[in-house]
C-alpha cells in the first residue's frame, strides 16, 4: 500500500514533479477544508500547475492544472450540477450520464482529468441537454 501523498506524479507544463502539500500552502486562510491537500508543482508558484487530493488516502483528484484549466473545469462541474438539479439526479446518474455521452470508461470520466476542450465539450453538451424539448406539435 502506498503511503499518504507518495504519488508519482509530473507536471505536464514543465515537467518538474508534484509534491502533497497542505492546500493552505495555495489558499492561505482562505483554505475551505484545513485538512485538505493539493498536488502541486515543485517549480509553484512560477508555474501554477495543482490538483486537489482526495483527503482519505491523497491520491490526485484528476491532473495538474494550471488557471486557465482549472477554470474550465469549475465550469464544466457547474454544466454538469446544473443538469443534476434540472434533471433530477443524483451526483452517481449524473456522471452515469456524463460517461454515456462522452463515450468513455468509467475510469476516464471525471472532469479532473479532462482538457479546455474537453471541458468546453461538457459545457455545451450539458447546456443542449437542459435545454427544454418542443413539441412539433403545440
Amino acid at each position: 500500500m502506498k503511503k499518504k501523498g507518495t504519488y508519482n506524479i509530473h507536471c505536464p507544463y514543465c515537467g518538474a514533479p508534484a509534491v502533497c502539500r497542505p492546500a493552505s500552502t495555495v489558499y492561505g486562510t482562505d483554505t475551505i477544508d484545513p485538512k485538505s491537500y493539493l498536488y502541486l508543482c515543485s517549480n509553484w508558484p512560477s508555474c501554477d500547475a495543482y490538483v486537489s487530493a482526495h483527503r482519505k488516502d491523497r491520491r490526485p483528484m484528476g491532473t495538474l492544472a494550471n488557471s486557465e484549466l482549472r477554470h474550465k473545469r469549475i465550469l464544466a462541474h457547474r454544466a454538469l450540477k446544473k443538469l443534476q438539479t434540472e434533471r433530477h439526479m443524483d451526483r452517481w446518474a449524473a456522471y452515469m450520464w456524463l460517461q454515456a455521452n462522452l463515450r468513455l470508461d468509467r475510469s476516464h470520466a471525471h472532469i479532473g482529468m479532462f482538457s479546455e476542450q474537453m471541458c468546453d465539450h461538457v459545457i455545451s453538451l450539458c447546456r443542449t441537454s437542459a435545454e427544454p424539448t418542443r413539441n412539433p406539435a403545440a
